[in-house]
């Protein structure tokens, strides 16, 4: 067994155990013969086992931290991968194809039929070739946040929640109003994203026997975030492109790199690079929303929240519990959050428009960073982190006015033909949502969901 092959708890327990049983022999001077034989514990571990000496090595170091925390005369041992998350292909699509599972529902409405799983996933089938399963597809509204909700006659209906309905609405009104005022303020999109090192293009022409044409890694490799702003208008923000690489070992998505200290600071300087007051569009990404104002968190500590309510001027009791202070800091905090980063863009002459959660597809930087990740892929053969940065530059520098003006005509008119169908859809919809039994908690579709239900 090499150092580097996983090796389960109970094994590492056995290991650690005879290591044990020879230091015990190698340290009884009553029996010379077996002590001197016994001097080498590890070594002797490692044959009696049948592993590497690395391995020793391993489990003895890990026992080691475990009793530097507190010793006991039971180690708990990690099983490898114990942390892993396997991957859910079927159910963790891009934004982009999870955009065509939620306007597939909504087309559902707009046509007046119930959309039910089948019927889902048939129309996914057709669009994207989904190959994923009726479990599949459920898994996928459910992470859309879409409910399964029971009316007083014993029907189910698809409902989507109505928050991020409303947040969809409230966007897409101000988006509308502001191209029918002829309102002269650029818009400004701005996002991140990522580019792995082995990013290449999934398919090329190759010999039957396939001993030609490029060989590409195994795995995604190091990972570039790309950060940008730009207007349909004008293009890039001159002087507002951030590309910095990932820490070593990262296996998680772009935003576990990024905080709200790096964010604010590149969005200051990018605000400060408008040449006009603008309209700024980005989403609710964590480091992007801190608030304006911090308010005691669900796990603050009693005197901490005391110390908060004081300098809120918030009356309190000595006697009161910590139950009773936290809802006298629920009641404080205001119903409309407001952001810091707003508050800065405000000052400067900006104002700051919030897109809908999950509704990327509004944002036309998106179609800009799928042709630079595409001029990426087809220019990668390196597969080398140096020549990658040149590469996302260069790409980034090619894309021109004109492009960013075809996408964001392309979202324009999304957007105007989003917000006409809302309220054709309210009208369709509203029937059904005072049918809703509003006692009734959310639950999953049973085995007849599938059946035709009247309408």
């Amino acid at each position: 067994m090499s150092f580097n092959q996983d090796i389960h708890s109970q094994t590492k327990k056995v290991i650690f155990h005879v290591y044990n049983y020879f230091k015990t022999i190698a340290a009884d001077k009553s029996k010379p013969e077996l002590s001197n034989f016994f001097q080498q514990t590890r070594d002797v571990t490692a044959k009696a086992c049948g592993v590497s000496l690395a391995c020793v090595k391993k489990v003895c170091s890990e026992a080691k931290k475990e009793l530097e925390v507190g010793p006991s005369n039971k180690i708990a041992f990690k099983s490898p991968r114990k942390s892993y998350k396997r991957v859910k292909v079927m159910s963790s699509l891009d934004d982009f194809d999870n955009e065509v599972v939620r306007r597939t529902i909504h087309s559902f409405y707009d046509k007046g039929e119930f959309p039910t799983t089948a019927k889902i996933l048939v129309a996914m089938q057709e669009k994207i070739n989904y190959p994923g399963s009726k479990t599949s597809i459920k898994r996928i509204l459910h992470n859309l946040n879409f409910k399964y909700k029971k009316c007083n006659d014993g029907r189910k209906f698809l409902m989507e929640r109505n928050d991020i309905v409303a947040c969809r609405v409230k966007f897409l009104r101000k988006m509308y109003e502001l191209r029918q005022n002829n309102d002269t303020r650029p818009v400004v999109y701005l996002d991140e994203t990522w580019v792995n090192q082995n990013h290449t293009q999934g398919y090329i022409w190759q010999n039957p026997k396939n001993t030609e044409g490029l060989k590409a890694p195994i795995g995604k490799g190091a990972r570039l975030i790309v950060c940008h702003a730009g207007s349909p208008s004008f293009g890039f923000v001159n002087n507002s492109k951030l590309v910095f690489r990932c820490k070593s070992g990262s296996t998680e998505d772009y935003h576990s790199q990024m905080n709200a200290d790096i964010f604010e600071k590149w969005f200051v300087e990018m605000l400060a690079n408008l040449e006009e007051p603008s309209v700024v569009v980005m989403d609710n990404t964590s480091y992007h929303s801190v608030l304006a104002e911090e308010y005691p968190r669900a796990n603050a500590r009693k005197a901490d929240i005391q110390k908060w309510l004081v300098k809120k001027c918030i009356s309190y009791s000595p006697v009161e519990t910590l139950c009773e202070l936290r809802e006298k800091v629920k009641m404080a905090i205001p119903r409309e959050k407001k952001y810091k980063l707003d508050s800065v863009a405000l000052q400067i002459g900006h104002e700051v428009v919030r897109l809908p959660p999950y509704h990327c597809q509004y944002n036309p930087i998106e179609l800009i960073w799928a042709q630079v990740k595409g001029e990426v892929a087809k220019k990668n053969s390196t597969f080398k982190m140096t020549d990658i940065e040149v590469l996302v530059n260069n790409a980034l520098d090619e894309i021109t006015k004109e492009v960013w003006t075809k996408c964001g005509e392309h979202c324009n008119k999304l957007q105007d033909a989003d917000f006409i169908k809302e309220g054709l859809r309210d009208e369709i919809l509203e029937p059904i949502i005072l049918t809703i039994n509003p006692d009734d908690s959310s639950t999953d579709e049973d085995e007849n969901d599938d059946e035709e239900l009247p309408y």
